[in-house]
């Protein structure tokens, strides 16, 4: 069989981060993601804990198979073409079986979506190895080659930002009358070493491009709905304390404003796509549990993965590739993601912080303790998905 091709484009490969779909998954899952980085045991147990509370499942594959069908759908609704495929780089479908599955059927030339809005190692640089070593894995298995172009990246696009806004938007008008007024709307994101985030962007652009990218997208939504105080917090935070990561942590600061009074707060999860068990857990679990004792009402917004908008910005971002379509975007901060089979975006750009005894470093850091004592997040955090 070839698959249909649309102006020099065969297919849409899908690529994310990957999850378990049951407890038995759990344990491998977690190896896979930590795999040569040291990580002891006694962590991985920590975390497989939080999949307890979830049967085991990690809600990441079904969420990326709606944002699949979904784009199919407007795909169609345009008269274009394009089967879409699912790869993940830690549990399946894998990447390598996807990129076979892709040249059995005839796939020649891809465009590659990632599930991550931001530059950064882990969300950015990481997807063009991964497509480095699936091209490697064809020629292994003496298979044709496949063109893979990983489309841009997009935090900063009107659609994108008008997806966050309106779920803000909605949990404004949920919180009771008498506190609505006086609510106070944060902004949270993954949590990354320090030393990743300055790396990140491009050599000679500045440093701290995910940061920076995170901040901008907080103020565009934040502008969308006409709140002009916010704050721009983090989570998910996986390292021991003498390694520094992007602070304040979420519930940290919470608890600091419910001390100040705060009675009322919308929190949106700006970094992230999709309610994976990053946003289950640590936002909808462990600071709706820590608020227990608080006298405040916690809004949590929807993440955009599932909207219609969503689907929509991805055709536009195909779009641009397949027809030209004028790049739209509301910030002004540099904005790449794009290449061609695995190599990197820009000079020098997001490379990994060293961490001693591993010259390649990671910058998920090295999951232990955690400040305050409470647990972090994923082993390895992924910003987006």
């Amino acid at each position: 069989m070839t698959a249909a091709s649309y102006a020099n484009y065969d297919a849409l490969l899908l690529l994310s981060f990957g999850g378990p779909e049951k407890m038995e998954d759990v344990r491998p899952f977690l190896e896979n993601v930590t795999r040569g980085r040291g990580i002891p045991p006694e962590r991985l147990d920590e975390v497989g804990a939080h999949y307890k509370h979830f049967g085991g499942k990690s809600p990441l594959n079904d969420l990326n198979r709606e944002i699949m069908d979904h784009v199919r759908l407007a795909l169609d609704a345009r008269g274009i073409r394009m089967p879409i495929y699912f790869g993940n780089r830690n549990w399946h479908p894998m990447l390598e079986d996807t990129v076979e599955k892709m040249a059995a059927d005839g796939v020649r030339s891809a465009l590659v979506f990632a599930t991550s809005a931001w530059a950064g190692y882990s969300g950015c640089r990481q997807y063009h190895e991964d497509l480095e070593r699936a091209r490697e894995h064809l020629a292994e298995r003496k298979l044709e080659p496949i063109r893979m172009e990983k489309i841009r990246g997009f935090h900063d696009h009107p659609l994108f930002i008008e997806a966050f806004a309106q779920g803000v938007r909605d949990s404004f008008a949920k919180l009771p009358e008498d506190r609505r007024g006086e609510a106070r709307l944060i902004f949270t994101a993954h949590s990354i070493p320090d030393s990743a985030d300055i790396a990140s962007g491009p050599a000679g652009e500045g440093t701290r491009l995910y940061s920076r990218q995170v901040a901008e997208a907080a103020r565009l939504v934040a502008e969308a709905v006409g709140v002009a105080e916010y704050d721009v917090v983090w989570q998910s935070r996986s390292g021991p304390p003498s390694v520094p990561w992007l602070e304040p942590d979420v519930v940290d600061h919470v608890e600091e404003l419910c001390e100040d009074g705060l009675r009322a707060a919308v929190v949106c999860p700006i970094g992230f796509i999709s309610d994976h068990i990053e946003v289950a857990w640590d936002l909808d679990s462990e600071l709706q549990d820590e608020m227990d004792h608080h006298d405040i009402v916690i809004e949590r917004s929807a993440t955009p993965g599932p909207t219609e908008e969503f689907a929509e910005m991805v055709v536009e971002l195909i779009r641009e590739r397949t027809d030209g379509l004028p790049v739209r975007r509301l910030g002004t901060l540099p904005q790449h993601g794009a290449n061609v089979d695995g190599e990197p975006c820009a000079t020098r750009c997001c490379t990994p912080p060293k961490r001693p005894g591993h010259p390649g470093g990671h910058p998920g850091g090295h999951p232990g303790g955690h400040p305050g004592g409470r647990p972090g997040g994923h082993p390895g955090g992924h910003p987006g998905a």
